[in-house]
């Protein structure tokens, strides 16, 4: 993977000097385990721990001439091991060294990906918890459906990502597996005895049963869980862009001091690190497709899957780990603008609450369809005509005489909208987030949504919508004269 998508903790992971040393373990691993059966002495196996060393480049050199990098390396090490070297790679092929060392390096991997997974975690936590009663308008095929909160996205995004974790944390258990049972699986040359000693060693799980290699729907199963890692950022990046819209323009990834947006138009805030984000997506996608491919092996083993997991296994997980840390930093300077919130959720007149009238009709015991039609029939004007969504229906003689004016108002608040937020957000996040100072501040706000007349425009007086001019990171207020005004955090602090 190139250097610009490479993080160094990860890199490092997959550099040939780790690579080598990992395979220089399993070798060490097998005959320190032969030297308890009897097989190697065990004062070679303690000379081998202490001389066993090999060159980067000198394998390099090697390979050159024997066109095969196991046998390079083995000669490798065995020009600073001496005589002892005889007794690596005893009894073994060389798929034994080839997956045992990979499963050390894939468990370090899913490690770092996990610790990834946990960071991005914890920012959309306090984001969600931040913006909890943050109204906006929700959409369903890109226009506009009903009231929603900018929290219940990040709870969202939350759960999908802890269920990534998870996969993760199977998938490592998946790949976590060494295998010493020579060149078809049948033990040989070598007792089973061997194999289990070897992965105790290295904290591994022996293969159940193998064939030459370690099968690989264990591999494929790693890469398919970091491939829905990423397309679960994705999803994210993808509403960030959405809604970083000029026209819509309710959020903005961070815009650092000194950045510039286009090489001719000097305005320019392009969502270019969601769009990246995007694009890295569609990578580990097909990463792990070639993953599948690599499944299906010629009888006991061919060696079609080998270049391809030179190339995807790096790059996916290296791709991944870049794209946590991405995402991570994207949410945590999320620029927030609840007045463009405001501006949508008015935008249509108040069209997003016909479906509180018609549940309340239907309620009244009106037949559904017939109540459907009294008030699509008046949506429809006020789609095509414009003009307030209540007043329409508060002048029609159907809708009035069956709900009355007391009735209607009741169909504009915000408050059934967003009464359960609180629910979701205990079973998202577990215990009572009425004990966090957000939960106290916007619990008053929720209170406060309920007590006012509907304006023209269908939005509830007191509604969970900041009026501030200026995008926010924090918890909003309202600013009236009858409400303390609390500041938030400006994007510039």
């Amino acid at each position: 993977m190139i250097a610009r998508y490479t993080r160094p903790e990860m890199g490092r992971l997959w550099t040939e000097q780790a690579k080598y040393d990992s395979w220089l373990e399993v070798e060490l691993a097998a005959c320190e385990a032969m030297a308890r059966t009897g097989q190697v002495p065990p004062k070679a196996a303690a000379r081998l721990r202490k001389t066993a060393r090999f060159d980067v480049a000198r394998i390099e050199e090697i390979e050159k001439q024997v066109r095969h990098d196991v046998i390079a390396f083995l000669s490798a090490v065995a020009e600073h091991a001496g005589e002892d070297a005889r007794y690596l790679h005893l009894g073994m092929t060389s798929s034994d060294v080839l997956d045992t060392s990979m499963a050390l390096r894939l468990r370090q991997v899913a490690g770092l990906l996990v610790e990834g997974v946990d960071r991005l975690l914890k920012s959309l936590r306090r984001r969600a918890l931040q913006h909890k009663r943050t109204a906006m308008i929700g959409r369903t095929h890109g226009v506009h459906a009903e009231p929603m909160t900018l929290g219940l996205k990040f709870a969202l995004w939350y759960e999908q990502m802890r269920r990534c974790r998870e996969r993760l944390e199977r998938a490592r258990e998946a790949v976590s597996v060494g295998k010493i049972s020579g060149v078809v699986g049948t033990y040989a040359q070598l007792d089973p005895s061997v194999e289990k000693d070897v992965c105790r060693r290295l904290e591994l799980s022996p293969a159940r049963v193998s064939n030459q290699v370690v099968p690989r729907d264990g591999y494929a199963e790693f890469l398919c869980a970091a491939a829905i890692t990423a397309a679960c950022i994705e999803m994210g990046a993808v509403e960030v862009r959405s809604l970083q819209r000029t026209e819509i323009r309710e959020l903005e990834e961070p815009f650092a001091r000194g950045q510039k947006g286009s090489s001719a138009m000097p305005h320019k805030r392009n969502p270019v690190q969601c769009e990246q984000l995007c694009g890295l997506s569609r990578l580990l996608r097909s990463n792990a497709h070639a993953a599948l491919e690599n499944v299906a092996l010629w009888d006991e083993r061919d060696i079609s899957h080998s270049s391809v997991e030179r190339v995807i296994l790096p790059d996916s997980t290296i791709l991944l780990d870049y794209m946590l840390d991405r995402w991570t930093r994207v949410i945590d300077g999320l620029l927030v603008y609840p007045q463009a919130m405001r501006r949508n959720l008015e935008a249509s007149g108040g069209l997003v609450f016909s479906g509180q009238v018609l549940v309340a009709l239907a309620r009244e015991g009106v037949a559904r369809d017939t109540a459907y039609s009294w008030v699509q029939r008046r949506a429809l004007k006020v789609w095509d005509e414009g003009g307030s969504f209540r007043e329409a229906v508060e002048g029609d003689a159907d809708i009035r005489g069956v709900l009355g004016a007391r009735g209607l108002a009741t169909c504009f608040e915000l408050k059934p909208h967003l009464r359960h937020v609180d629910e979701v957000f205990e079973r998202v996040f577990g215990g009572k987030p009425a004990a966090s100072r957000t939960r106290r501040r916007t619990g008053r706000r929720a209170r406060a949504a309920g007590s006012g007349n509907g304006r023209a425009a269908g939005v509830q007086k007191g509604a969970t919508i900041s009026r501030r001019r200026t995008p926010v990171m924090g918890v909003h207020k309202t600013r009236s004269s009858s409400r303390r005004r609390v500041r938030g955090r400006t994007a510039g602090r």
